[in-house]
């Protein structure tokens, strides 16, 4: 990763769309959720390729990936089990804003939320919030640093759904994603891990 790689501009641009969109899906509630979440994606995603079109993102689609991806969805799905009965026993409002968090699925098949998350929302957040925003981040301002203000952007668009169980997930995947990225540099597990989990967790075998 060299200096010479890192732009304010496009960085603070893509992250202040970022803000936006996810304004519109989470707090806005016209049009259906899961649409508009692979939608959002998929534009900074684009906007990811565009950016940095000689910055080749390494993407290792070998076993090892598989495994590392694999193995890595299923230890963050346990945690998410473990999560939800440790704070649903020690805060009131847990149970009833996780709750919340499915709701947003309502009217729409589960094949389709499947579809989405697994081919687009998944592979998609990958690309942009860790391949584009926390590879320029730690470019910039070092590895632990890049990866800390990573994770707290991506935790911090949450923010306007309103839903502290949420933006607290999202800050535990963002780190737990980000820390993947990190240590191979390489976006292949990252995504299959984040696609495996979110497809797992909304639609296959959700937390009860």
């Amino acid at each position: 990763m060299n200096q010479y790689l890192f732009s304010w501009k496009p960085v603070a641009a893509t992250v202040a769309l970022a803000v936006v969109l996810w304004f519109a899906t989470f707090y806005l509630q016209w049009g259906i959720f899961w649409f508009k979440i692979s939608a959002s994606s998929l534009v900074l995603a684009i906007l990811s390729f565009i950016l940095q079109p000689t910055v080749h993102l390494r993407f290792s689609l070998d076993w090892k990936s598989l495994g590392i991806g694999l193995l890595s969805a299923a230890i963050l799905y346990l945690v998410f089990w473990a999560g939800k009965a440790v704070s649903t026993a020690i805060l009131p409002f847990a149970q009833d804003q996780i709750t919340a968090v499915y709701g947003k699925g309502e009217g729409t098949s589960s094949w389709t939320i499947i579809i989405l998350l697994f081919f687009v929302t998944g592979p998609c957040e990958e690309i942009y919030w860790r391949g584009y925003l926390q590879r320029q981040l730690m470019v910039r301002f070092g590895g632990v640093a890049g990866w800390l203000l990573a994770t707290a952007l991506y935790a911090g668009v949450h923010i306007s759904s309103g839903n502290l169980m949420l933006t607290a997930a999202a800050g535990v995947v963002g780190a737990f994603w980000g820390a993947m990225y990190w240590r191979f540099k390489d976006i292949s597990p990252v995504i299959i891990s984040h696609a495996v989990w979110s497809t797992f967790i909304f639609a296959v075998l959700p937390v009860p």
